[in-house]
């Protein structure tokens, strides 16, 4: 009798460790934004492939070994699952890493290669349990291929839960302990196993429930503010606040008091009063200012950049777009503004202000001329139909980190092109919009953003754009404005009033002059104003093309508005790294590349490398061919599937607002969708070829991509008024048919290798993870540099490559010597 019949596969364990597993992939990415940034996603993302790929190399190599010993190998595999969730995060902890140490310390490299080896090994656990049951139940795999996935959309939604109750390194813990219950259920389940099992897995989970919080505690990068603040003397971290949306510390400096008021005039004869420091993610402050009604306390706030529209005409109606906790709605209280919407993302910060920190902040959010939104603010403006006399970008992120490009891969739907044209059409006809920016050598940011804004008019059908700007800077921040209609003389001879009382100098205006610029905060060149002249010039595009830095204009497509790298820049930098040029170079966008360099050699090494085991074997002889077709195909399917997940996650953001949100509706989309695809799959066996509901499934993966290029934008923008909640459920049905259709390709291909080539899975499965593992951070890259439409159509081609290759050959299988 076939062994398969004589124990049942263990649906439960595998549910639950895929649950487990999809939770933890989210969780590390919401801890990595935390103590590193944001960018790490993806190396998560890559991480938890690069197990699974590990998994398939090793099962192509030991599954005789395990099959035969299928019961113990599948409980024992379970338990360390769950108790290497919580080892592999206290090992990777210990580690330091800093990536802007990369160019100048070799075992920086090292290090980060050993995180992401450490933090690969859950995976590595949890895709031996899957694998091996395929190879156990060979007749089944459709259907535990959709019990996988749908566990895992199960698992991605567990975790926003999770987050919303507990601090993230906390929620390890709690995984942990889920995937050492997969492995006790397993043992329930499977049966036909010894004692020891059970009594280790409760052991383990004894340990893992007692072990400290404070050998959890995050040990977060000290390039970040919060670690760096918290080195003064007398400073406190008063709470700490979790969500999805970040992690939020509260400051106190009772020795030396917060006194945070970006640029700040150096002719201010008033300094801020005391200040409770607000971190998100231990970075991005934002400051909760004290207020107990003294209007003179305050006066410091009209000698900051971001105050110049006060001075251009009245102020009835302001909106804060990123409100955090109050500055620019506190500086346009001060200036008397009748009526100001507050827009904030955050529920947390404002329940802050308008709870516990009510009476320090005078009651800002609870004012009776203040509306306080808790939105986001691209989908506010779309769906809000008043129209403001001020809208104001605040600026919420770190000098720092700015400075050293560690936000060069943060998608910013707020700075594209798309964006500010919005934005635009919000304002009254004489109305300003205000976004004010860090002022950093050589310019970057700023420049950017002038080129985004010169777009943005342009595509509001205005020919004369030079009218309609003006540019001022400080010692420290600049602020650019932004009018529908052309600047008067009126507002120009203010604009030279409202600078020359503050020290602050003109880089643009309409109509300035050479000798009028770079003459109170000097630097080498005018270079502000070079390149503001030169961006409204008939050479723009040229002088675009030959800076040191990317400022293209950010759109929806390339939604980067914080990525300046440029090869031809970097190649320049590295041979000036003696004179201190590192400290230009975006190390985000470095760091991303650095990770791809890696996890192709280790990708590569993984497939290549039971080859020679695979050549003849005693289970049969694989012709060269065949051994390329199941390369290429799992190859393509690998880089595929996850181009378009990764692609959709990142459109997604611009409806759903942030990357949390986004990461679990569209996994969560695509996994149980996938899986509800696996299991149609399975029926269709019995009344088409393989091939051809391949071919079927790659058609119609290929028809609605490409469609959804052309029509996400327009669904976006009529349904962005909608609350989160539906919106979430809404993106997951608009992926439904391609997500369907995505999951059929690989337990196809997987079934066919059942019946001609058995001892080929663990390879197609490791092949199939490694391709994926390559395709989570090759995409970003791409992305970045292409643009998500680039990404998407060579999803396309990769799935028509993949049905061109469908590995339907027969294999002559030798007999076995007895």
């Amino acid at each position: 009798m076939d062994a398969s019949h004589s124990i049942r596969a263990p649906a439960i364990s595998i549910l639950l460790i895929s649950a487990s597993a999809l939770a933890f992939e989210v969780l590390l990415m919401r801890i990595f934004s935390v103590i590193q940034w944001h960018h790490f996603a993806y190396m998560v993302i890559s991480l938890a492939l690069l197990g699974y790929g590990v998994s398939g190399t090793f099962l192509s190599i030991a599954q005789k070994w395990l099959l035969n010993r299928y019961p113990v190998a599948f409980v024992g595999n379970s338990l360390l699952f769950g108790l290497f969730i919580l080892v592999s995060f206290l090992i990777a902890q210990s580690i330091s890493f800093n990536p802007e140490e990369l160019f100048w310390d070799w075992t920086s490299y090292f290090r980060l290669l050993l995180i992401y080896l450490c933090l690969s090994l859950p995976f590595f656990f949890a895709a031996n349990c899957i694998a091996l049951t395929f190879l156990r139940f060979g007749d089944k795999i459709s259907k535990i291929y959709a019990i996988d996935l749908i566990g895992a959309s199960i698992g991605s939604m567990l975790v926003i839960a999770l987050l919303f109750t507990t601090l993230p390194n906390e929620a390890i813990r709690y995984l942990s302990l889920a995937g050492v219950l997969a492995g006790l259920i397993a043992w329930i389940e499977i049966g036909n196993t010894t004692h020891r099992l059970l009594i280790s897995g409760v052991c383990a989970a004894l340990i893992i429930a007692v072990i400290p919080s404070s050998w959890l505690a995050l040990k977060i990068s000290p390039y970040k503010s919060l670690p760096q603040v918290l080195t003064i003397s007398g400073t406190r971290t008063l709470e700490q606040l979790s969500s999805p949306l970040g992690l939020i510390s509260v400051v106190e400096s009772e020795q030396v008091p917060f006194r945070f008021a970006p640029g700040l005039s150096l002719l201010a004869t008033q300094t801020p009063p005391e200040q409770l420091a607000i971190f998100t993610d231990a970075d991005a402050m934002t400051v909760i200012t004290k207020n107990q009604g003294d209007r003179q306390s305050l006066s410091y706030l009209d000698y900051l950049t971001s105050a110049l529209p006060y001075h251009l005409r009245r102020m009835n109606n302001v909106m804060i777009l990123g409100a955090g906790a109050g500055s620019e709605v506190l500086q346009a209280k001060f200036h008397n503004v009748a009526n100001i919407v507050a827009v904030e993302l955050n529920p947390q910060i404002i329940e802050l202000l308008t709870h516990r920190y009510a009476d320090y902040s005078g009651n800002l959010y609870k004012s009776d001329n203040i509306e306080v939104r808790i939105d986001e603010a691209r989908g506010l403006v779309l769906k809000d139909n008043n129209h403001y006399d001020l809208i104001q970008l605040a600026m919420l992120d770190s000098f720092s980190a700015a400075a050293s490009g560690l936000y060069a891969l943060n998608e910013s739907y707020l700075y594209t092109v798309e964006a500010l044209t919005e934005i635009l059409r919000r304002l009254n006809p004489q109305g300003y919009l205000a976004v004010t920016r860090w002022v950093k050598l050589p310019p970057k940011d700023t420049i950017k953003l002038f080129a985004t804004a010169v777009d943005a008019l342009k595509l509001l059908s205005i020919t004369d754009v030079e009218k309609h700007l003006v540019l001022i800077r400080g010692w420290q921040t600049s602020t650019l404005l932004i009018k529908i209609t052309p600047f008067t003389l009126q507002e120009i001879a203010a604009i030279k009033q409202f600078n020359e009382k503050r020290a602050f100098d003109a880089a643009y205006y309409p109509g300035i002059k050479p000798d009028e610029v770079n003459k109170i905060n000097i630097i080498n060149q005018p270079y502000f104003y070079l390149a503001a002249t030169a961006l409204l010039s008939e050479d723009s595009e040229q002088f675009i093309k030959n800076y040191k830095f990317n400022i293209r204009p950010a759109t929806d497509n390339k939604p980067y508005f914080f990525n300046f790298f440029k090869w031809e820049t970097f190649n320049e930098l590295l041979g000036l790294r003696k004179q201190g040029a590192m400290a230009m170079v975006e190390w985000g966008y470095m760091l991303l590349v650095i990770t791809l360099l890696q996890v192709l050699v280790v990708s590569i090494l993984l497939i290549l490398s039971p080859l020679k085991l695979l050549k003849t074997t005693q289970h049969g002889i694989f012709p060269g061919y065949l051994k390329l077709k199941v390369f290429i195909y799992f190859s393509a399917i690998g880089l595929a599937f996850l181009f378009l997940e990764i692609v959709f996650l990142q459109k997604f953001m611009l409806f759903l607002h942030h990357p949390i949100y986004a990461a679990t509706a569209i996994l969560t989309g695509f996994l149980l969708f996938s899986g509800i695809g696996s299991a149609l799959s399975a029926r269709l066996l019995n009344k088409l070829q393989r091939k051809r509901i391949v071919i079927y499934a790659v058609t119609g993966i290929s028809v609605v991509s490409l469609l959804y290029i052309a029509i996400l934008p327009g669904i976006f923008n009529g349904f962005m008024q909608w609350s989160l909640l539906p919106k979430m459920i809404f993106s997951m049905l608009l992926i439904f048919p391609v997500a369907l259709l995505m999951g059929m390709p690989f337990p196809v291909a997987l079934s066919e290798l059942n019946v001609t080539s058995q001892p080929l899975i663990p390879w197609a499965w490791a092949i199939n993870g490694c391709a994926s593992v390559v395709s989570a951070v090759l995409a970003a890259l791409i992305a970045v540099q292409y643009g998500f439409t680039a990404v998407i159509s060579l999803a396309v081609l990769l799935y028509i490559v993949a049905a061109i290759f469908f590995p339907n050959q027969k294999v002559t299988f030798a007999r076995e010597k007895t």
